[in-house]
C-alpha cells in the first residue's frame, strides 16, 4: 500500500484556500495538504503591476521550505504568478502545477476535429490575465491547436467573496458569463472561483457548454504524476 503523498499548497490569497481543500476532500482524502499562505503576495503584484525579482525569490523560498518539509508534490493556487512558479519548477525535484495547467489541458483536449476552439475565461482577479493568456496560447500552439481566446475580468465578484457575500459573487460571475460571446468552454480562472460553477451552469442551462474549474482539474492531475491515477470525470 502507498504512503499517503504530502502536497504543498502555496497560496498568496485566502480565498483560494477553501476551494482546493474541499476539492482534496472529495477526490483525494488520502492525501496530507500542506498549506502555506503569503496574502501579500496579491497585493503587491496589484500594487507594482508586474511580477518583480523579489517577488520571485519569495516564491522561491517558499518552494525550499515545503521540500524541506517532505513535499511530493507542489501546487501553486494563484493564478498571477506563471513566471515564478515556473522559476520555482527548475529547482524543485518534484511535480510542480500552475494553478491553471491542469484545466487548460482538460479545455484544449476539447478542441474540434479542424483543430479550432474558441475558449472564454472568466478571472476575477484582473492582474491575471495577461499570463493565463499567455499560458494558454502557449499550450495552444504546442498541441497545433487554433485557439480564439476570449477573455472576461468580472470586477468587485472577489471583495464580494472576501466580505462574505459568496452568492453575490457567484452570481456576478454568472452575470458575466451569460454575455460571453459563443465559445466552445468557459474556464473559471481563479481557485476562488470555483464555488460559483454551479450557478454559472445554471445560468447557462440551455447551451450544455462545459464549465472548467481549476481545484477539480489539478487534483485530478495531481494524482496522476503520482501514479495515484483514479478515473478522470470530464463532466465536471
Amino acid at each position: 500500500m502507498m504512503k499517503p503523498p504530502r502536497i504543498a499548497l502555496i497560496h498568496a490569497t485566502p480565498l483560494a484556500v477553501s476551494p482546493i481543500n474541499d476539492s482534496f476532500k472529495n477526490l483525494w482524502p488520502q492525501a496530507i495538504c500542506q498549506n502555506l499562505l503569503d496574502d501579500s503576495l496579491s497585493v503587491d503584484l496589484a500594487r507594482d503591476g508586474e511580477l518583480t525579482e523579489a517577488m520571485i525569490k519569495r516564491f522561491l523560498n517558499l518552494t525550499h521550505y515545503t521540500l524541506s518539509a517532505g513535499a511530493d508534490a507542489i501546487l501553486f493556487t494563484c493564478s498571477a504568478f506563471g513566471v515564478a512558479i515556473e522559476a520555482c519548477a527548475k529547482e524543485s525535484n518534484v511535480p510542480v502545477l500552475k494553478p491553471n495547467e491542469a484545466m487548460f489541458d482538460e479545455a484544449l483536449s476539447l478542441a474540434r476535429t479542424d483543430k479550432k476552439l474558441k475558449v472564454a475565461l472568466l478571472v476575477t482577479f484582473n492582474p491575471s490575465i495577461a499570463s493565463m493568456s499567455e499560458e494558454l496560447n502557449q499550450m495552444a500552439k504546442a498541441k497545433a491547436i487554433d485557439l480564439d481566446l476570449v477573455t472576461a475580468h468580472v470586477p468587485d465578484a472577489m471583495q464580494h467573496l472576501a466580505n462574505g457575500d459568496a452568492q453575490k459573487h457567484h452570481d456576478l460571475i454568472a452575470q458575466t458569463a451569460a454575455q460571453l460571446p459563443p465559445c466552445d468552454v468557459i474556464l473559471l480562472a481563479q481557485f476562488s472561483m470555483a464555488a460559483a460553477k454551479q450557478t454559472v451552469s445554471e445560468k447557462l442551462k440551455n447551451s450544455n457548454l462545459p464549465v472548467l474549474s481549476s481545484p477539480v482539474c489539478a487534483v485530478q492531475a495531481l494524482q496522476k504524476a503520482l501514479g495515484f491515477d483514479t478515473h478522470i470525470d470530464h463532466t465536471h
